[in-house]
C-alpha cells in the first residue's frame, strides 16, 4: 500500500513517548543541540538548535554525531 501525504511521517506513525523522554536539549561549546543519550552513555545529536549558519556548516555539529557531555 502506498499513502501519498503531505504529513509528516511522525503524525501518521507516532513514536512512543519513551523515545522523547531520552532526548534533550543541552548548551555545547556554546551552541543549542537536542541530543539523544545512547547505551554507551554518550549523547547522539538529533538536531541543531543554533542561529548561526557557520554552526550548521561544521560537521562536528551535524546530526548523527556523538558528543560526550560531562554530568
Amino acid at each position: 500500500m502506498i499513502l501519498y501525504t503531505m504529513m509528516p511521517y511522525e503524525a501518521i506513525y507516532p513514536v512512543e513517548n519513551s523515545e522523547y523522554e531520552k532526548q534533550r536539549v543541552v548548551d555545547y561549546n556554546g551552541i543549542s543541540l537536542m541530543v539523544q543519550k545512547t547505551e554507551t552513555n554518550s549523547y547522539q545529536i538529533v538536531r541543531n538548535l543554533s542561529t548561526d549558519p557557520a554552526h550548521y556548516l561544521n560537521s562536528e555539529y551535524s546530526p548523527g554525531q556523538m558528543i560526550n557531555i560531562g554530568e
